[in-house]
């Protein structure tokens, strides 16, 4: 990780993590998570080589704050063998709206010598029911981005539909910008379904408008399962 990016990460980790003193009266709470899906699709795009995906993380949560980590195989056609996402944040509510802003680092293990794939993105995202409607919307930015990329920028509107207690339905449409060439725009739409109240599988469809940048942007269906404890 350059100097810079662990700056921006430490700024922001230290800014977060007083939010705890403003819930002192609940305990902190740790769950966990592990699954796989046909695919690892991120912003559209498969990070696995249209590869299987296996996956899994830990948070806790204390009042409004989190923080967690995160990690998945990856497959770039080159020596980088995984990632992992370190996290901290905040979920205040505004009314009806609930947000959840926080900072997210994004590392890479066997990464190649030089290629700068580490990165941190701060986010800001946003939540209102609508009947049986979830509305939400999100911005990400990192000023140091991926791969020599010096700022990129990320921002989605979605929307999901509840079918009693164990059905859902949502889709997201986002677009993905950079300082430099590579801009596109995506869309998803699924559903999901609850198992049990640990089990969930989620059937989705993902595309871009950039089938030209290569197979990885191509249309894509992809079945997850995630178990969570």
């Amino acid at each position: 990780m350059s100097l810079r990016k662990a700056l921006l990460l430490a700024t922001a980790l230290s800014a977060l993590s007083a939010a705890p003193a403003l819930a002192q009266d609940e305990g902190p709470t740790i769950s966990f998570n592990l699954g796989a899906a046909t695919d690892y699709v991120f912003r559209g795009v498969s990070n696995t080589d249209e590869n299987p995906q296996v996956f899994g993380g830990a948070d806790i949560t204390s009042g409004m704050f989190y923080a967690g980590v995160w990690a998945s195989n990856v497959d770039f056609n080159d020596s980088t063998d995984a990632e992992y996402d370190l996290y901290v944040g905040i979920t205040p509510t505004l009314g009806a709206v609930s947000l959840d802003l926080g900072v997210l680092y994004y590392g890479y293990i066997d990464a190649p010598s030089g290629s700068d794939l580490d990165y941190v993105e701060f986010q800001a995202k946003a939540t209102v029911p609508a009947g049986p409607m979830t509305l939400g919307a999100g911005l990400y930015y990192s000023p140091d981005s991926y791969a020599h990329v010096d700022t990129a920028m990320y921002y989605e509107v979605n929307a999901d539909y509840a079918v009693g207690d164990k059905l859902s339905f949502s889709a997201a449409l986002g677009r993905q910008t950079f300082d430099g060439p590579g801009d596109y725009t995506t869309w998803n739409v699924g559903m999901g379904y609850a198992l049990t109240d640990n089990i969930g599988v989620d059937l989705r469809y993902h595309d871009t408008d950039k089938h030209s940048f290569g197979k990885t942007y191509d249309s894509r269906v992809v079945l997850s399962l995630e178990v969570s404890f």
